[in-house]
């Protein structure tokens, strides 16, 4: 590509997502570009343009982004000479994601206070994130929350030390055989919360909010090691040949022996959506379908079946890195996400769009607003919030 005409598409693309016209797939490409480090100057000069056309040539602005920009291609050339060509490949698309964070909140955020007064002035209110936060049930059923207990072992069950990281983070641990056996505890997070719990068999699962998830303090060790979802869960299971594990939901059955991957069960959804990262897996529905996925595949659960795809997996496990990735995703169904982790409800007026699709990055880690405003440069959707409820309106 020569470098002029280069220049030109990285500023059409640019313009492209500043004023929302942009594609999924034209966002994408816009951010691989990024990644490839030979058109920074380009980019840093069309955002730049950006802050002059809004009268935001504050030299403040553009030295934060300067510096942010630079860390991520600092970062980038030094994984680069420590990282095999995989991890690299993957290590570039998480810095795409990272860059795009960037783009997102300077463009969305200061261009669009500017260009849209009203719409600053009806988000006046404001929502923080989500936190690392649960109730847990023990088998006796004294619950535990978690935001209240102090680190260290909150509760010795039938020969099992349950303890609390620092992070956040439930430990089960084995501490006597004999006494060990499958008595069920619960994990449920509320709107707004998010949990992290590793098994006595090595098995992590990452709880997501408005989720829960049932499982044995102990599992046995001469049958399958068993779970039950509802909700989302990212899981990375320890390999046991001997002890397949197995993930129930309302509709459906997963099985595995070690493996990574994600389920999507929430009851407000049309689908069971499953996701493989690595290994492999066997879906089973409850009209008896089967179906078997390869790494980077997805099952998609309905009243029609099980039908199976490629998936994108990064847009599927955003959540597990704190992250918003919408890949011309359909607005209610963005909109339920954003619910779930700022716990809030969404009251749409009649004016509200119906078929709008989102494409476009952001961080869990931002207030709502932010994560709004950014949706708003469509122009196709205002938002008002009240408390805890958005009103959506044309």
């Amino acid at each position: 590509m020569m470098m002029n005409s280069g220049s030109n598409f990285i500023k059409e693309l640019f313009e492209k997502h500043a004023s929302g016209r942009a594609s999924a797939e034209e966002v994408k490409q816009l951010f691989r570009l990024i990644g490839d480090g030979n058109f920074d100057e380009q980019i840093k000069a069309s955002l730049l343009q950006k802050f002059q056309s809004a009268n935001m040539d504050h030299e403040d602005d553009t030295n934060r982004w300067n510096m942010v920009f630079d860390r991520i291609k600092t970062e980038a050339s030094i994984l680069e000479l420590k990282n095999n060509r995989h991890k690299k490949r993957l290590f570039l698309q998480r810095i795409s994601i990272a860059a795009s964070i960037v783009f997102c909140l300077a463009i969305g955020g200061y261009l669009f206070q500017q260009r849209s007064g009203q719409q600053a002035k009806n988000i006046h209110d404001d929502i923080g994130p989500g936190k690392t936060e649960a109730t847990l049930t023990l088998a006796n059923g004294q619950k535990i929350r978690l935001s209240d207990a102090k680190n260290g072992l909150l509760a010795e069950e039938h020969g099992v030390n349950i303890t609390k990281t620092a992070s956040g983070q439930l430990v089960y641990q084995i501490s006597n055989k004999s006494k060990a056996f499958n008595s069920v505890n619960t994990l449920e997070t509320a709107k707004g919360q998010t949990c992290q719990v590793l098994l006595p068999d090595g098995t992590e699962i990452w709880l997501n909010a408005a989720s829960s998830l049932k499982y044995p303090a102990a599992f046995d060790a001469a049958s399958p090691r068993k779970v039950t979802l509802s909700g989302e869960a990212f899981f990375q299971v320890f390999r046991d040949p001997s002890r397949p594990f197995i993930v129930k939901t309302a509709l459906q059955e997963v099985k595995v022996l070690g493996t990574h991957f994600n389920v999507n069960s929430y009851a407000d959804e049309p689908a069971t959506i499953t996701t493989l990262i690595s290994g492999s897996v066997l879906v089973a529905g409850l009209n008896h379908d089967q179906k078997v996925l390869k790494p980077g595949e997805q099952s998609i659960l309905s009243v029609a079946g099980i039908q199976v795809k490629r998936a994108d997996v990064e847009e599927t496990v955003a959540w597990k890195h704190e992250e918003f990735i919408f890949s011309g995703d359909d607005f209610r169904t963005v909109m339920r996400k954003i619910a779930r982790w700022y716990n809030i409800e969404v009251v749409y007026e009649a004016s509200a769009p119906i078929n709008l699709q989102l494409g476009g990055f952001s961080s869990r880690s931002r207030n709502i607003s932010t994560v709004l405003k950014m949706i708003a440069k469509t122009g196709e959707v205002h938002f008002k919030i009240e408390g805890r409820k958005v009103f959506v309106s044309k």
